[in-house]
């Protein structure tokens, strides 16, 4: 059976989403999923259809990044694919891993992918080593620790420590801690 999964970050990307869907229909998929939300979000129905699919399935989709968000993620898809016996075809990228060609492509890109990741975090371990080397690293400065003399100026106020996380954006623990270290009861 041909699934297919079409997808679009926002409402206001009709004709791109119709379109992915036409594009589907025309290479006789039998059943779209199909969900307007972002990419890093939760997908209900990228896990529908990746539930759905079984064993001698292919999934299409028009374009990579409707797919997946990520090449760590595009593993995962695919190796979820491999397990349940299905085929993957990516129609911009000209992959279907139904072939042994296509899957040695799938895979190509999996590593190439994945070496590419390596080499950007170890230009980024030199990077930091550099910086912090000269005196320039410091690091990010942790969000709640800025807003700690709100967090005290609250509780003196009166306002109860979940009250104070919920307007300062900030979690419970660093409420309590700020609280803590500036010894002011909770």
């Amino acid at each position: 059976m041909l699934v297919g999964y079409a997808r679009t970050s926002t409402l206001d990307q009709v004709a791109g989403f119709e379109d992915q869907i036409e594009h589907l229909n025309r290479l006789g998929v039998e059943k779209v999923f199909s969900e307007q939300v972002s990419a890093v979000g939760h997908r209900p129905q990228l896990d529908a259809c990746l539930d759905f699919v079984r064993d001698g399935d292919t999934l299409i989709v028009t374009r990579l990044d409707r797919l997946c968000r990520s090449t760590a993620h595009f593993c995962e898809v695919f190796d979820r694919l491999e397990r349940k016996g299905a085929a993957i075809r990516v129609i911009d990228l000209g992959i279907d891993t139904s072939s042994p060609t296509g899957r040695m492509v799938a895979e190509i890109v999996v590593a190439v992918a994945a070496f590419e990741r390596r080499l950007l975090l170890e230009r980024q371990r030199v990077g930091i080593a550099v910086a912090k080397a000269e005196g320039r690293y410091k690091g990010r400065a942790p969000t709640a620790r800025r807003r700690f003399a709100e967090v005290i100026e609250l509780r003196q106020a009166g306002v109860l420590p979940g009250e104070i996380a919920a307007r300062l954006g900030i979690s419970r623990s660093s409420v309590f801690r700020a609280l803590r270290e500036a010894k002011v009861a909770a």
